[in-house]
């Protein structure tokens, strides 16, 4: 029987095989034989770099990190409040009105807006340079090092999960994390063998892979 082939990315099931996941963009990894063990499960090693990923997946990856939708949702409290803050102001005839809730509204519309807009930049780069990884990242063989629900934080009734792994460049030990909103299957527990991918001239930056 033939195996489902599935984008690591999303979990969309397709029937023949494509370069990219035509839901999330994500790119798709050809089938590999079953693993023999349960113990210890065959690992899919990525295609040769650059790998196709649609620069809209850099979105995708937004929508599942807890920072990131943070800033989305005080970007349009801070919108909000400096609209509302300036028809207040320009369109109140009362003083007192302007003084105490038109203007301190619009200021503080600005104020959160500027920071919403810096922490979604800041988080928009890290998310680049995680699609920088999966497209010319060098594969190598970690191991999964803990896997944990963030019961602290909830996206549309989900935790994320934080999955942090460990592997050896040269000899020397590097770690890494992803945060995502799927649960974790049994290949992502600690003690697990991952492919990880890191840039050659920078280790540092990583990323698990397939990203979960």
């Amino acid at each position: 029987m033939a195996q489902p082939i599935l984008c690591p990315w999303c979990g969309t099931n397709y029937t023949a095989f494509r370069p990219n996941c035509k839901n999330c963009g994500g790119p798709m990894r050809l089938p590999q034989p079953l693993a023999v063990s349960e113990a210890e499960p065959a690992l899919v090693m990525p295609p040769p770099a650059p790998r196709p990923i649609a620069d809209g997946y850099v979105w995708k990856l937004m929508s599942a990190v807890g920072l990131s939708i943070t800033g989305f949702v005080f970007a349009v409290i801070s919108g909000t409040f400096a609209v509302l803050g300036s028809i207040l102001t320009l369109m109140s005839d009362t003083v007192i009105v302007v003084a105490v809730v038109g203007i301190p509204f619009v200021l503080l519309g600005f104020v959160a807006g500027a920071g919403s807009l810096v922490l979604l930049h800041n988080r928009y780069n890290e998310m680049q340079k995680l699609v920088n990884v999966l497209r010319h990242g060098q594969p190598t063989r970690g191991r999964i090092v803990s896997t944990e629900a963030n019961i602290s934080v909830t996206i549309n009734g989900r935790n994320p999960w934080n999955i942090a792994y460990q592997f050896q460049v040269n000899g020397r030990e590097y770690t890494g994390k992803v945060s995502t909103l799927n649960v974790p299957g049994p290949e992502l527990q600690p003690g697990r063998p991952a492919i990880i991918l890191y840039l050659p001239e920078s280790p540092e930056v990583n990323a698990l892979y397939p990203h979960p």
